[in-house]
């Protein structure tokens, strides 16, 4: 049986956040009724100003509305909202490649995977834009520095979930930082991901990104920040305080010096500049142990939602 006609005894949704795509919705809802004939597509509107959803309802896809205006709002939204057993989340803007969603679905399914990742292989020139690619691999060695093992496309708007993974996921980033959570969500509770190649196609004519490359890369540079604040709090206070002990000795040290030489501290204010320093390295590393602490409580917790939602085919 081909790839196109193939079916799963699954609920499979096709999941669209679109803002401002009338030139490529329809090509996206006709590709992926073409790849998944039995899924439904669901296109969420973010506050377009063009003809997006009217197109999209006319194409045959179930329209709803988000006013949050963000990615991160829309797939929390669609999250809540939509009941499938297998959800495919793709960008409106006919870049990814429809043909490779059900060998997405086949992986998630033998494999027994919570996320399969679009890693895009991209077929023009124009298909990144300038800044992006070195911008993706920055992120994503971040991220492996932090979390470890790390996907080699952590950006990637391509990605097939299982239930589990999507009814346990704790929605947290507003716009395009929503990969990274994806991403990090999915390596804090070890849950089995996996990436498979797709094309990667130049968008179509007369639709425009809406990417910025340097306010999103900053977003999402915050937001890993965040995250690391967060799920690493031991490693990142106690950089913190490593940072602050170093300095609070290069001031210091002379003092110290100075006074067992002549049993005087003449540079009272640099003493107790260092002295503050101090304290303040050693609250920094013992605020990172109680956070971590409080972390790994939050991350039971996690598991403990994950678990709580039936693995595919048993629901």
């Amino acid at each position: 049986m081909s790839e196109a006609t193939r079916s799963w005894p699954f609920r499979v949704a096709v999941l669209v956040p679109c803002y401002n795509e009338e030139a490529a919705v329809a090509t996206v809802i006709a590709d992926f009724r073409k790849a998944l004939p039995a899924a439904e597509v669901y296109v969420y509107d973010n506050n377009s100003t063009d003809r997006t959803a009217a197109i999209a309802r006319e194409a045959g896809a179930i329209v709803r509305s988000e006013w949050r205006q963000g990615k991160g709002h829309v797939v929390r939204r669609m999250f809540a909202d939509v009941e499938a057993d297998i959800y495919v989340l793709v960008d409106g803007d006919a870049t990814y490649d429809a043909p490779s969603a059900p060998g997405m679905i086949d992986k998630l399914v033998d494999e027994h995977l919570d996320m399969v990742v679009g890693l895009r292989v991209d077929r023009s020139q124009a298909a990144y834009r300038r800044g992006h690619r070195m911008g993706n691999r920055l992120f994503t060695g971040f991220l492996a520095s932090t979390f470890g093992h790390a996907f080699k496309d952590m950006l990637s708007g391509y990605r097939v979930f299982s239930r589990r993974f999507v009814k346990s996921f704790p929605v947290l980033s507003d716009g395009f930082e929503i990969e990274t959570e994806f991403a990090v969500y999915a390596l804090e509770l070890s849950l089995p991901a996996a990436e498979i190649e797709t094309p990667y196609y130049a968008r179509p004519e007369g639709s425009f990104s809406k990417l910025n490359t340097w306010q999103d890369g900053l977003c999402i540079f915050n937001m890993m920040l965040k995250l690391n604040r967060s799920e690493r709090p031991l490693r990142f206070f106690s950089a913190i305080g490593i940072v602050l002990a170093l300095l609070s000795m290069a001031l210091g040290l002379p003092v110290v010096i100075t006074f067992l030489e002549t049993g005087l501290v003449p540079r009272l204010p640099t003493a107790m500049l260092a002295m503050g320093l101090m304290i303040m390295a050693l609250l920094s590393a013992s605020s990172g142990l109680v956070l971590d602490t409080v972390t790994r409580g939050r991350r039971e917790m996690k598991m403990l939602a994950y678990l709580s939602q039936p693995p595919l085919g048993r629901n």
